[in-house]
């Protein structure tokens, strides 16, 4: 892939070097970082995690690669969504534990902040790519919240982790997107890596007698037959996009249920 060059000399430090080119799998340094924020978002800060901006939280020791800078779930939008899934867990009795699964799990940022909001949770992440997988349990090992890191296929390794008696279940649903993403129709949550109907379909089936909670993100616009086909396996849904970027290109959250209605 040929590489745009940024004042003809470095190259643009954007979405398709990062998650395309070859810094796909490279450990990005913090100037690295730096400039994808400031060349793709004019915010060199952009890539918040775990509540700390890049400067502080390259100093504690926490690495990303390339593909995880672009396709990590940054602090705004994190805790916008632990918030909005707390306000609908809120719903269930008080003294409701958590269990919440997040299967594929990136930088588990999305995770920690819903840990952050929903009391009485523990969380379990999976992640499949090693790399990956090695990154993030170095990084979330000093975090305030604890959560189970799994290198592995959630579809294989969820049968080893069983809720509580009584608990309720959290799952956060984010598959890469891959060709799923089209600007002009929208975001087909039938084409991402795996299908989110799928997704939605083989928790289903493990927890049929279980109180679950979907956080299925989302793109500013949804293919409206995907999201049709979605609607009809919940009880009760809420689509709600988040106004972060000036430029548009902002993500949101479908909140759904199975087995309780809010």
């Amino acid at each position: 892939m040929r590489e745009t060059l940024r004042d003809g000399k470095a190259p643009l430090h954007d979405r398709a070097l990062l998650l395309h080119g070859h810094k796909r799998n490279a450990v990005l340094t913090l100037e690295e970082v730096r400039r994808y924020g400031s060349d793709s978002f004019s915010d060199p800060d952009y890539v918040r995690l775990y509540g700390m901006s890049p400067p502080q939280w390259y100093e504690r020791g926490i690495r990303l690669l390339g593909r995880t800078a672009v396709e990590c779930t940054r602090d705004p939008l994190a805790d916008r969504i632990g918030r909005d899934i707390a306000g609908v867990a809120a719903s269930l009795p008080a003294a409701t534990r958590f269990l919440v699964i997040d299967p594929f799990a990136g930088s588990c940022n999305t995770l920690y902040w819903i840990l952050r909001h929903v009391p009485w949770s523990r969380g379990i992440a999976f992640e499949f790519d090693p790399r990956v997988y090695e990154l993030t349990r170095r990084n979330i090992e000093g975090l305030d919240r604890a959560i189970e890191l799994m290198n592995g296929d959630y579809r294989l390794l969820l049968d080893e982790r069983h809720p509580s008696a009584g608990d309720a279940m959290i799952i956060f649903v984010a598959p890469p997107w891959g060709a799923a993403l089209d600007e002009v129709e929208g975001l087909d949550l039938r084409r991402t890596e795996p299908p989110v109907t799928e997704i939605v379909a083989h928790i289903e089936r493990m927890y049929p007698d279980r109180k679950v909670l979907f956080a299925v993100q989302v793109y500013e616009k949804v293919d409206a037959p995907s999201l049709a086909e979605l609607d009809a396996k919940l009880d009760w849904s809420m689509l709600k996009v988040y106004d972060l970027n000036a430029e548009g290109r902002n993500h949101g959250i479908l909140l759904g249920t199975k087995g309780w209605t809010p």
